[in-house]
């Protein structure tokens, strides 16, 4: 059994982060996360670290490729030390489009980029904590000057816990020999985390000498679900045209393909370029719904979630692209009753 901790997400609403981040302490959760998209990850979690004070807390994800390690590693070195050493820095790499043309940032062998994004970092963090010699020399990223004006103090905590995001084999590699966890994407099936993920991240751990109780496997589970047919309309609605979204994505395909749907990406994608998400919805069919997402009644929730990741995820927060936080509340609430 696997399966232990419960998170939830916070919003990018600054306003809100502290008394969001209070409610979750109280409710029992074990973390909280943020998201880059319209509004910056860390932020937020500035305040959640001044007003909790167990909650671990973490970015799912920080855009690692719109910063420099440098950039990235001294934001999270203060907030780590700040918050008393809770920090979960979770990356990932967005696409080419985004870190081109919306962040402007180089885009280049993603995996073996993000391996050096992931050491060179460590290698800051080392540098500062233990007065190492900053000297990172790699193939994208050169870090070879660190003076004293420069360098932040050591502290009880040093560097935060970094995990990553990844879909596909090479990048799940990565998160398995330098990351500290894997955050999964909802993007996901049970057969695609046994039979794709688990394997690499198996390998890659014991090519590091690492044993699988030192990483964790975090994921964001999309989840159907109401207590009338009105609201279980809607909530089947949005997790079709989330998960149309996300199978637009041809860097996502493989998940598709292992389950023979792969014909379904180009389409989707054709439709996306010209903006017809909702038609999108429309070829998420009821067995592509079934395998992506835990459809059941507000109280059937954790079972079905249990019997499908329990012995194969660490940590869980529930996805739910839809207004729905009364049953979001009462599943998370049954999950955190478990005898954990």
């Amino acid at each position: 059994h696997r399966l232990v901790l419960v998170d939830c997400a916070i919003g990018g609403d600054l306003r809100r982060a502290a008394a969001s981040s209070v409610e979750a302490e109280e409710a029992g959760y074990d973390g909280v996360w943020t998201s880059e998209t319209a509004n910056d990850p860390l932020l937020p979690l500035v305040l959640a670290a001044e007003h909790t004070e167990r909650l671990d807390l973490g970015t799912a994800i920080v855009v690692a490729f719109g910063r420099s390690p440098l950039t990235l590693a001294l934001a999270a070195w203060d907030l780590n030390a700040y918050s008393g050493g809770r920090l979960i820095l979770g990356l990932g790499s967005q696409i080419k489009p985004h870190i081109e043309r919306r962040y402007s940032m180089p885009w280049s062998h993603p995996a073996a980029r993000m391996r050096e994004f992931i050491l060179a970092m460590h290698a800051i963090w080392d540098c500062w904590q233990n007065g190492t010699r900053l000297d990172f020399r790699g193939e994208f990223y050169s870090h070879t000057l660190m003076t004293p004006f420069f360098s932040p103090a050591a502290n009880d905590f040093g560097g935060p816990r970094v995990v990553l995001a990844a879909v596909g084999e090479m990048m799940t590699k990565v998160a398995a020999e330098v990351a500290d966890g894997l955050l999964v994407h909802p993007f996901t099936t049970e057969r695609y985390v046994r039979e794709v993920t688990l394997p690499v991240v198996e390998a890659g751990l014991a090519a590091g000498g690492r044993d699988r109780s030192d990483f964790a496997l975090s994921l964001p589970a999309l989840i159907v679900t109401g207590d009338t047919p009105e609201q279980l309309a809607e909530a089947d609605f949005a997790v079709r045209r989330q998960i149309a979204f996300y199978a637009s994505t041809p860097a996502y395909k493989g998940v598709l393909d292992l389950h023979g749907w792969g014909d379904l990406q180009p389409a989707l994608n054709t439709l996306s370029k010209a903006g017809k998400w909702d038609e999108m919805a429309g070829l998420v069919t009821e067995e592509v719904l079934e395998h992506f997402a835990v459809r059941g009644a507000p109280g059937e929730v954790p079972a079905l979630l249990e019997a499908r990741f329990g012995d194969v995820i660490d940590r869980v927060s529930l996805y739910l692209p839809y207004p729905d936080r009364a049953n979001e509340a009462r599943i998370a609430t049954a999950l955190l009753k478990r005898d954990r």
